[in-house]
């Protein structure tokens, strides 16, 4: 059951031994915080494969939150931007459970969509955050700002995000029925569960989240990129995967899913630390998802 620590463990040992750098407070420092995006991601993520689906518009939406929400007031970009991400989860899990269609297919639409209003809202060109402003500051904080001057807003907001994850998926009446679901439809509608909202309500938390590692990734860059999460789904599809829920929904933790992103963070920082160029390391990660 807890293969994915001892993988971790034994991945981080090797790398080390490789390259003495790697297994530095530093560098672990600058992995966890490379990797709230994605680990963000992942964990909404989670809330859709368990349920048998998949949502391959989170880098879309991601570029069309940080698009929207740059140089807003800090307080009203926090609930603009969560507010848009779970519009677009919903509008995913009402064509997904009311109408039927295969996850895949509305999500393939809705992130052409939203790719496209980005580039629309940018006119294709990088929205440059104003950082002569309090609130300009304030929006850079969350992803550079320290708390007591040691740990990394971001991972803090990271480790926030799985706590409320677990609670929902592992304690709440809603995780059974997410699992249930995700188990057999038919069979979980026949025992008086709501299937259609409980679908619903997986796309909408995976949208939230979606939009909180938009808003992530706008700090980190200052500025709104119109390509900004391209291919982010994937990264966040292979950390769900190698944490060890399948893609047939019904099972799964989303505590996996979380070790899935930092394996995927210690590959990316290390193959960097290796000098490994770019187009090599997308290969690798393609190797390691499919081992």
């Amino acid at each position: 059951r807890y293969r994915m620590f001892l993988i971790l463990i034994f991945a981080a040992v090797i790398l080390g031994i490789i390259e003495p750098k790697f297994l530095t407070v530093s560098n672990f420092s600058n992995i966890f915080k490379q990797i709230a995006t994605n680990a963000i991601l992942a964990a909404g993520m989670t809330f859709v494969i368990l349920t048998g689906g998949i949502d391959i518009s989170v880098g879309a939406t991601l570029a069309f939150v940080g698009a929207v929400t740059i140089n807003m007031n800090l307080g009203i970009t926090l609930i603009t931007g969560l507010a848009f991400g779970a519009v677009i989860g919903a509008f995913n899990g009402i064509f997904v459970s009311q109408m039927q269609l295969q996850p895949m297919i509305v999500t393939l639409a809705t992130q052409s969509i939203f790719r496209g209003l980005t580039y629309i809202i940018t006119k294709g060109s990088p929205i440059p955050l104003d950082l002569s402003s309090k609130s300009g500051l304030g929006y850079k904080w969350i992803y550079g700002g320290l708390i007591a001057n040691s740990i990394p807003f971001s991972f803090v907001l990271v480790f926030l995000v799985y706590i409320v994850s677990y609670y929902l998926l592992n304690k709440a009446t809603y995780g059974r029925h997410i699992y249930a679901v995700g188990g057999s439809e038919e069979a979980a509608k026949l025992s008086g569960i709501n299937t259609k909202l409980t679908m619903i309500l997986a796309y909408v938390a995976c949208g939230v989240m979606a939009a909180i590692a938009g808003i992530i990734i706008s700090a980190r860059v200052a500025s709104a990129q119109p390509n900004a999460g391209e291919t982010y789904e994937m990264d966040a599809i292979a950390a769900v995967v190698i944490g060890g829920t399948p893609l047939r929904g019904g099972e799964g933790h989303v505590g996996f899913t979380i070790i899935g992103a930092i394996i995927i963070g210690m590959l990316n920082n290390f193959l960097n630390l290796m000098g490994v160029d770019t187009y090599y390391q997308v290969v690798v990660k393609g190797v390691v998802i499919l081992l």
